[in-house]
């Protein structure tokens, strides 16, 4: 053996990633099936595994290379256990970057956005990401968007894809419409300085309120997410029980302001303005209702305004400071303010008239626009009616019979008293009964409702999928002229134009274009004018991960037996940013694909994780912060492997990293260990033979205790706790230890079966997370094969098991201090361990110890007096 080593070590290179990394990126280029996805009947398990594809905005930073770190590591684990991987790339190619890059750089967006995906791929290759590229989905191409304008067209059948006139937000930096989603604390998801506007506009809408019952009970199935994202998705989705109440204006309103007919509640079945629908989920509180309060813009209040100017000039006033608060974000802390209209509304249920308010508070898009203010058990009607002298009237009290503090809330110990009929029901038992009575006697009915909106896609951009609408200019049967005519899928794709004139102007540039703009109605054949706008980007990645099953069919968005073999997704991995926009509105798609008959899976991955942020100068890493740090910058200084290395070993993947360079400098010194007892021990480790059997000494045994104990660490960790730093960590242990053996080695105490087989497993383990490094040394040590293809390590459980264990002590239920025992000991042993520690003795000192509880393997509890 030492001769072996002397010999070998006359020839140990350094480690040099400059010349390893392209070396096996050629190789690995010069493959095509290494990385690809097998067919349906390998008779192998298959495994989705699958990251956030990335907008193409030209670099990559530091933030990105983390997220694919984890992807990588846990696809090539996956092909080491067996698995048939499907691990692909795409790219999130529409979006309002680029037309700011065209105005900016004189660049055609088209032209930017191609360049950028050809750097960036790049990048990802030089990293050595382990991306089937022949899946690979670009979505500003027309063999995809095609797609989108199909869907569109497909659910415009099914009555998913509709147009109205709505209040919708608007980004005066965009020059567009946000989705509710899209608007985060009063401001653009973009421009985090941008206060989003309230605008009236004709829009296209996709109707997700029909799934949201069906989106809110999904998430209970869904125990692979993350328990921060559900509920995220929950309170977004904001189921209420309740119901819908009418209360009769008293003498009528005008007729000149009507309810938007697009809305599913009941006062939108109403031509005139002679009721006021309420929504409430405590209608058992309906006779203690000592107003009725409406929104600024409510139908009702205009038609007040209307007939009243000095009326409608304090409404106004009101008006203004509800959109100051929301431009502000400081809707919730508004002081309340309100205006008596001076007319009167009926309360259906006792006949009693109660005043109509207009309040500052009360949002037209939220509920009805109207509520009934019970001020005696509402805090928020309690601190208005405090403010404005109006009456309180108790009609809920403690079931125990004591006098409660007004504003008395509960429901769970109250019942109901001074409420006719149903006085001395329980508030639960009320709500139920009220709520039949008023849709038995035709003023209300039961009715659940959502903080949900549907989804607003229309955007006033170029950089998008055209809508694949038009309107008959001349009308035919079933189509008054101007109306909505879909396209035929013959027509689809709608081309983008290539050569466009961006502005800042608003209104879509599409719609200055005669060529694009004026066609033919394909019903009717007479002229008709092109639907402007553009899909919102989100609709492009609400589906792309099931293309990537069938990426080339150019016959349908992807065969139905491929999405079905490889659905859900096994593993999803992105930010915990997209927990509302792209999450929830690709739960969404799948839904209507699975009722379309196209998959049959009801929620698109089984499986997510949320991973931590990169932070760089106390704030996350981005290019508008700018603290990006480039990967091409340390893959030049240290190697891919290094800098992905560090990206999984400086913090759990879902926490935040804190960038130090000097971390991917240790990383890389780390490497540099390995590489040289690899090189030095290559020929014994070529040569050896398997163990075996024989005594072997304790260096040994050691070595090989702590090389299974990382195999089980490791194996354990990529099982799903994921806690890659310290599977990291043990295999730098294992390596501190061969160094301190090195001697031992040299001297023959190991043999070489034990060198080889230490050395063999050290750099399969290492594969998964240093793939270009595990390549070479593979290949240095005499491994048949590709490294990330042989099988995963398996751990020898006896070798594997602790030699040591640590046990808690406590006395009296507080920790003191923490014994170290051998693995397997018994209770006496662990009791006798714990009695001898000093600390625990000086604790216990002039006491009895009354009782010593031992919990086997977990901890002793000392009971003194």
């Amino acid at each position: 053996m030492a001769e072996i080593v002397k010999n070998e070590s006359e020839r140990q290179a350094r480690y040099s990633p400059a010349e390893i990394e392209p070396k096996w990126q050629a190789r690995w280029d010069a493959d095509p099936a290494l990385y690809a996805a097998g067919g349906h009947d390998e008779g192998k398990p298959k495994f989705y595994c699958l990251e956030m594809l990335p907008y193409p905005s030209g670099q990559l930073h530091m933030g990105h290379v983390r997220n694919y770190a984890i992807g990588d590591a846990l696809a090539r684990y996956m092909w080491m256990r067996g698995y048939n991987v499907l691990h692909p790339m795409g790219w999130d190619a529409f979006g309002l970057p680029a037309e700011n890059a065209a105005l900016k750089n004189d660049t055609p967006p088209r032209e930017w956005t191609l360049q950028n995906i050809a750097a960036m791929k790049q990048q990802m290759r030089r990293m050595g990401l382990s991306y089937d590229w022949s899946t690979e989905v670009t979505t500003c191409l027309p063999d995809y968007y095609r797609w989108n304008q199909w869907f569109f067209v497909k659910m415009f059948e099914k009555g998913l894809a509709y147009r109205k006139k709505s209040k919708v937000n608007w980004c005066p930096a965009c020059q567009t419409v946000l989705a509710n989603e899209q608007v985060v604390n009063g401001r653009c998801w973009r421009h985090e300085d941008t206060i989003v506007e309230q605008r009236d506009l004709t829009q296209w809408f996709l109707r997700i309120t029909k799934y949201a019952d069906e989106l809110l009970d999904g998430l209970e199935k869904l125990e692979g997410w993350p328990e921060k994202v559900r509920t995220m998705q929950r309170n977004w989705i904001g189921r209420s029980e309740g119901a819908l109440v009418d209360f009769a204006v008293e003498g009528g309103a005008s007729k000149k302001a009507t309810a938007d007919p697009s809305t599913p509640l009941r006062s939108a079945q109403d031509d005139t303005c002679d009721l006021i629908t309420v929504f409430t989920t405590r209608v058992d509180t309906i006779f203690g209702a000592t107003s009725v309060q409406l929104a600024p813009e409510h139908a009702v209040a205009k038609a007040f305004a209307a007939q009243d100017a000095e009326l409608a000039g304090k409404i106004e006033a009101l008006f203004a400071e509800q959109q100051k608060a929301r431009e502000a974000d400081e809707l919730g802390a508004i002081e309340k303010h309100g205006v008596n209209t001076g007319r009167f509304a009926v309360n259906p249920f006792n006949g009693e008239r109660v005043p109509i308010w207009v309040g500052n508070y009360i949002l037209a898009d939220y509920g009805t626009g109207a509520i009934m203010s019970v001020p005696a058990h509402d805090e928020r009607d309690f601190e208005f009616a405090t403010k404005y002298g109006l009456v309180l009237k108790r009609v809920i009290a403690r079931k125990d019979g004591e006098e409660p503090e007004l504003p008395f809330t509960a429901e769970d110990d109250g019942v109901l008293i001074d409420s006719g009929e149903w006085t001395g029901l329980s508030c639960v038992e009320a709500q139920q009964k009220m709520a039949a009575f008023a849709k038995e006697k035709g003023f209300g009915e039961p009715t659940v409702t959502y903080r949900l909106k549907d989804w607003g896609v229309s955007r006033q951009r170029y950089w998008g999928t055209p809508i694949p609408m038009v309107y008959c200019e001349n009308g035919h049967a079933g189509v008054e002229p101007g109306g909505v005519v879909a396209l035929p899928e013959s027509a689809l794709p709608v081309m983008l134009p290539e050569q466009v004139e961006i502005t800042q102007e608003g209104g879509s540039p599409l719609g200055k274009i005669a060529e694009f703009l004026h066609t033919t109605c394909p019903v009717c054949g007479g002229p008709a004018r092109r639907e402007t706008d553009t899909m919102d980007t989100f609709v492009d990645s609400s589906w792309y991960f099931y293309r990537y099953t069938d990426a080339k069919n150019d016959r349908a968005p992807f065969a139905r037996d491929k999405a079905n073999y490889w659905f859900p997704i096994d593993q999803y991995i992105g930010g915990v940013e997209h927990a509302i926009l792209h999450l929830i509105y690709s739960r969404f798609w799948t839904k209507v694909m699975r009722d379309l008959g196209m998959v049959k899976n009801d929620e698109p991955t089984e499986r997510l994780f949320t991973q931590g942020m990169v932070i760089k100068d106390g704030a996350k890493m981005s290019k508008s912060k700018g603290n990006v740090v480039s990967p091409d910058d340390m893959i030049a200084r240290y190697g891919a492997d290094a800098t992905r290395m560090y990206a999984l070993f400086a913090a759990p993947p879902d926490r935040d990293l804190e960038w130090q360079e000097e971390g991917v400098a240790g990383v890389s010194r780390f490497l540099s260990r390995v590489h040289r007892l690899a090189t030095k021990y290559s020929q014994v480790t070529r040569e050896a033979a398997a163990l075996n059997g024989g005594k072997s000494t304790k260096v040994e045994q050691q070595l090989l205790r702590r090389l299974h104990q990382a195999i089980a660490k490791m194996t354990l960790d990529f099982s799903g706790r994921w806690h890659f730093n310290t599977s990291i960590a043990a295999i730098m242990s294992l390596i501190n230890e061969i160094v301190a053996a090195e001697a031992a080695i040299d001297a023959g105490e190991v043999s070489p079966g034990a060198v080889a087989e230490i050395f063999r497993n050290l750099i399969l383990m290492l594969a998964p997370f240093a793939p270009f490094f595990a390549a070479e040394m593979w290949e240095e040590i005499g491994g048949d094969g590709v490294v990330f293809r042989t099988a995963w390590p398996v751990a020898n459980e006896e070798l594997a098991r602790e030699d040591e264990i640590e046990i808690p002590v406590q006395v009296n239920g507080k920790l003191v201090n923490v014994v170290k025992v051998p693995a397997g000991s018994d209770e006496e042993t662990v009791k006798a361990a714990a009695l001898a520690d000093e600390k625990v003795k000086a604790r216990v000192a002039g006491k009895t110890v009354v009782k010593v509880i031992v919990v086997p393997g977990k901890l002793v509890n000392l009971v003194v007096k």
